[in-house]
């Protein structure tokens, strides 16, 4: 379970900013509490704010941290730089994150810093009584890196020469240092539609590769198919078949591609593959993935425009499964950002995150964070009318 995310100087977020699901006492309880040793956490955080605010930005953090401590060491060549970019106005200045978790019935803090594509300060804390104690961290020197951990089990000589372009936890997994896999396992929780170039946006490709995710994971095709049945009218059911293609050489290869069963009153039937279906049912296919995976294995569902292509009747539906224990038995957690207003009358001040750029940097604010702002207010209208800002100007 996430707690908060801090960072600064990456992409639009200029200055440090804050994402905490913590509730405090006085929020009034709403089925979208996750409840931690006495305290209240947020199950759903929502992002509003213009076109080219920054909505995206906010959600980049948590994608990339999700990439970097669970698959750099692999996905990275030995001479590429880190893959992302600081604010523009502050190139040479160090980018830096810390973000608190809970994991396994323990409190968990990581911290990197960031400066020219390299890693400048890497390190993993557990709370231990009041305080935190680090497990492993590693800070550069002049001639390298000088690492320091506690009962984590990395071989010192191997952990100092972990190259500066990737993470010395996801090292330490392909070593097989057996006290990094809960945390690589913990981050790979983090299913997400965001890469470092934004938004993966819509492509037929998808398709296919979102029907292959399910075709392994046989245990969330009946909860899709009644999903999609849901979600569009037309279809009674959707299969996923196994075909074989033959490349540009003849290279047989296999496939997997979904197809919609369409049957009428009168029992008649037909069936068409999804590239035939319309663009909403597709982009809802592809869009169930992540978010059935992390409500079946718990973690965090990170996803940019969740309205995208989806009827505003669908989006409530989406935000009760996650608020509802018998579809989240795991309490997994859901940040998204979205262009539909109307989501802010589902739920509390404190799910909701507005963001707005000023002088080309990007702000963000929690809604229960704005003076004079009630827990019964209309946060659609105040919206809409301009009071809580994240509005184009217009």
């Amino acid at each position: 379970m996430l707690k908060k995310l801090t960072f600064s100087n990456f992409y639009s977020f200029a200055e440090e900013t804050v994402i905490d699901f913590a509730l405090g006492k006085k929020p009034t309880p709403s089925g979208f509490d996750i409840h931690v040793d006495g305290d209240r956490f947020n199950k759903a955080i929502a992002i509003i704010g213009a076109n080219g605010s920054g909505k995206t930005q906010l959600l980049k953090p948590l994608a990339f941290l999700s990439w970097f401590i669970a698959n750099s060491f692999l996905r990275t060549a030995p001479d590429e730089g880190i893959p992302y970019e600081p604010h523009r106005f502050k190139e040479i200045l160090p980018t830096m994150f810390e973000l608190e978790f809970f994991h396994k019935g323990k409190d968990y803090r990581y911290q990197l810093v960031l400066k020219e594509k390299e890693v400048q300060f890497e390190a993993l804390f557990e709370k231990t009584s009041n305080q935190f104690s680090y497990l492993i961290k590693r800070e550069k020197q002049a001639d390298g890196y000088l690492v320091k951990q506690k009962g984590f089990g990395f071989a010192k000589p191997q952990a100092e020469k972990i190259r500066s372009n990737a993470s010395i936890i996801s090292a330490a997994h392909n070593f097989d240092v057996a006290e990094a896999k809960g945390f690589v396992d913990y981050f790979q929780h983090i299913e997400t539609n965001v890469a470092s170039s934004g938004r993966r946006h819509f492509q037929h490709g998808e398709l296919m590769r979102a029907a292959e995710r399910f075709a392994h994971a046989p245990e969330l095709l009946e909860p899709m198919t009644e999903a999609m049945c849901q979600f569009d009218l037309g279809l009674s059911r959707v299969e996923i078949k196994q075909l074989i293609s033959r490349d540009e050489t003849g290279k047989e290869g296999t496939i997997y591609v979904p197809f919609g069963l369409h049957q009428t009153d009168d029992g008649k039937n037909f069936e068409l593959p999804f590239f035939d279906e319309s663009s909403g049912t597709q982009s809802a296919f592809v869009l169930l993935e992540p978010i059935l995976k992390t409500l079946q294995q718990g973690g965090v569902a990170v996803i940019d425009e969740l309205d995208n292509d989806l009827h505003p009747h669908l989006v409530p539906i989406l935000l009760d499964w996650f608020r509802f224990e018998h579809t989240n038995p795991k309490q997994a957690q859901l940040i998204f950002t979205c262009h539909t207003p109307e989501v802010l009358n589902l739920l509390q001040k404190h799910q909701v995150y507005l963001v707005e750029k000023i002088g080309q940097c990007s702000e963000s604010w929690r809604a229960d964070d704005i003076v004079g702002l009630r827990a019964d207010d209309n946060l659609y209208a105040k919206y809409m009318a301009g009071a809580l800002g994240a509005v184009p100007n217009l």
